[in-house]
């Protein structure tokens, strides 16, 4: 088992930034790939970004690239998401996945462990 446990969402204007975390704990292994998705209501779970277990390979969808950067630290067995240039829909519901495969996946069910979600409400 690997639990996740995401932090740092909050409410912030537009134009501002926020870092989220997810530390994961128990069986976690080496080789495992992180990602991040979001959920406003309403819409399909959407995938935001991945980092590869080396933390050499990144993937971004189109719509947050250039604003957020995902990174790990694999000592601390935590990922982070820094989003900065927030605009008003990317508010969310952040989850962060845990997948047991090396490189990244692009989809939910290609992750094993999700954690609980943090909101993120960008104002306008």
């Amino acid at each position: 088992q690997v639990q996740l446990v995401e932090s740092g969402g909050g409410l912030v204007q537009a134009g501002g930034s926020l870092r989220l975390s997810c530390a994961a704990s128990g069986r976690t292994g080496s080789w495992y790939n992180m990602g991040w998705f979001r959920q406003a209501p309403g819409k399909e779970r959407e995938f935001i970004a991945c980092v590869s277990w080396s933390g050499g390979s990144t993937y971004y969808a189109d719509s947050v690239k250039e604003r957020f950067t995902i990174s790990r630290d694999s000592a601390k067995n935590t990922v982070y998401l820094q989003m900065s240039s927030l605009k008003p829909e990317d508010t969310a519901a952040y989850y962060c996945a845990y997948r047991r495969y090396p490189s990244c996946g692009f989809n939910g069910y290609d992750y094993d462990y999700w954690g609980q979600g943090t909101q993120v409400t960008v104002s306008s």
